[in-house]
This record gives C-alpha cells, structure tokens and sequence, in this order.
C-alpha cells in the first residue's frame, strides 16, 4: 500500500498556552506542522478534491484548536491535533510538529518544538 504523505507546513497563530501567566495572558507565536500519510492513488487518478483530503479543512481543524481551546503544554496542543485529524479524515498516519519560537526560557534559544507521531488504531 502506498504511503504518500500530505503536509501542511509553517501555520502560524497568536494563542495563549502555557503554564506561565504572562504566557497566558499576552500570549506567543505557536507554529504547526501536519503530514498526514495516505493512499493518494485514487485522487491522484481522479484529479478531484472530494477524492482527497481538503487542506483547508484541516487549517480549519487546526486554527480552531489552538486558537478556541486553552492547554498548559505543547504536549497537549500537539496530541489534540493528531488525534482530531486521525478522527476527522482517513489518514493512516499523522506526524504532528508544534513550536513556540519565543519560549521563555531565560536564555537565548531557537525556542522549543514537540513532535509527535500518531497512527490509526
């Protein structure tokens, strides 16, 4: 079986998660990443997006959870994600990747990212 992948790449938002109060109260930069793995055949046959995951309903599904609910941990963020997208379309895969650029973490850095990998059951 084919084991194509689909990303979505550098989706960037203003949210409000954290442990820290002024992480929650002024908010961060988060940045996400979706690759969701998938038979592409059909679709790529077809050449029509019924046939194939609609992106822009997965930005949707993301926008929505790191804007609309509120998490201490990117952790957290990063596992919402994946199992919302194994949820809502036929994947068999998902790599989901979350960064805050501008963690505060008392020292200069490139911030921090959680990488997680989730499969169908």
């Amino acid at each position: 079986m084919p084991r194509d992948k689909l990303k979505l790449m550098g989706m960037i938002f203003h949210a409000y998660h954290g442990c820290g109060q002024a992480e929650r109260e002024h908010g961060q930069r988060f940045e996400v990443d979706v690759e969701m793995v998938f038979d592409s055949t059909v679709p790529a046959e077809s050449d029509r997006i019924k046939e194939t995951i609609d992106v822009r309903k997965v930005y949707d599904l993301v926008r929505d959870i790191v804007l609309n609910k509120s998490f201490n941990l990117i952790e957290a963020v990063c596992q919402r994600i994946a199992d919302c997208v194994l949820e809502s379309f036929d994947v068999e895969e998902v790599t989901v990747r979350v960064r805050k650029p501008f963690a505060p973490l008392g020292g200069l850095a490139n911030g921090t990212e959680i990488e997680i990998i989730r499969q169908r059951s």
